[in-house]
């Protein structure tokens, strides 16, 4: 199975860039499965219905949220009916939506793809991401329940993502954590065959402060003060995220970053380019 999974969509750059590139690379690369993190693509802040609708309508299989899943207000409403939006699994019992759902891929194959939220520095406590995902695996374990198990892992500390990694490794075919929007070096293949990687990026403009136009934040740093909303950067985005072909029993074989268009340089997977 090739899977492609795109870091954070940061506001309208983010969304034009998948918009504009990911039906040429799904095509380009006979992708099988694309899931795609969303919970930056409206301002910033959320996601709404229409802009669930629209990345579907790009390309992807799955969308997955993280702390802003419901800065939108509708977001409470749509995610009850959007089968495919998947918000962290370890939200309170009650909360809308879902936060695990099972796809079709393109090859056939049924893909679990879970949501969960790590604790470290996030300004909220939620329940035992661990355990949360134990929880998940128990119902639908790799190899029984699913044929693969994609897990974004959103959370903001390295060690907390990569200790989750761990944890999950030989259980899932990919743990990639989402939320810091600045795609890390350590995309690897651990162990026990489950492909990492501790950030994969953000979709949108890197001439900025993790999205956002540099002057507020800027601001908010030198003088502890706000003097405004935070906005979307609208430069040229760059597509970031993850490449990673997983085998017959679900487990990664090969694996790479993937960034195209923008500031950063390019990477591309040169076991589907070839």
């Amino acid at each position: 199975m090739r899977f492609l999974f795109l870091g954070d969509v940061v506001g309208r750059a983010g969304r034009n860039a998948v918009a504009e590139r990911l039906p040429a690379l799904r095509e380009r690369w006979s992708l099988d499965l694309v899931v795609i993190n969303g919970e930056n693509a409206a301002g910033g802040f959320g996601i709404t219905e229409q802009i669930y609708e629209d990345l579907l309508n790009a390309g992807a299989d799955a969308v997955t949220l993280g702390n802003h899943s419901f800065d939108q207000r509708e977001a409470l409403v749509f995610s009850e009916r959007a089968e495919r939006l998947v918000r962290p699994v370890n939200f309170p019992p009650g909360t809308p939506g879902r936060g695990a759902t099972i796809v079709e891929a393109r090859d056939g194959a049924r893909v679990l793809v879970v949501n969960v939220m790590g604790n470290v520095f996030m300004g909220q406590a939620l329940n035992d991401p661990f355990r949360a995902i134990d929880a998940e695996l128990e119902a639908c374990p790799l190899g029984l329940g699913a044929d693969a198990v994609i897990v974004d892992f959103h959370a903001e500390a390295t060690s907390e993502k990569q200790a989750f990694g761990h944890f999950l490794d030989g259980r899932a075919s990919v743990v990639v954590g989402t939320h810091t929007h600045a795609p890390t070096s350590d995309h690897r293949i651990l162990p026990g065959g489950t492909a990492f990687m501790s950030d994969a990026g953000m979709c949108g403009d890197y001439d900025s402060v993790l999205g956002m136009r540099k002057d507020e934040p800027i601001h908010r740093f030198l003088t502890k003060l706000s003097a405004g909303r935070f906005e979307p950067a609208d430069g040229e985005a760059t597509l970031s995220g993850l490449a990673v072909e997983i085998d017959g029993r679900g487990l990664a074989a090969k694996v790479a970053p993937v960034r195209v268009g923008g500031v950063l340089s390019e990477a591309l997977p040169e076991f589907w380019e070839s």
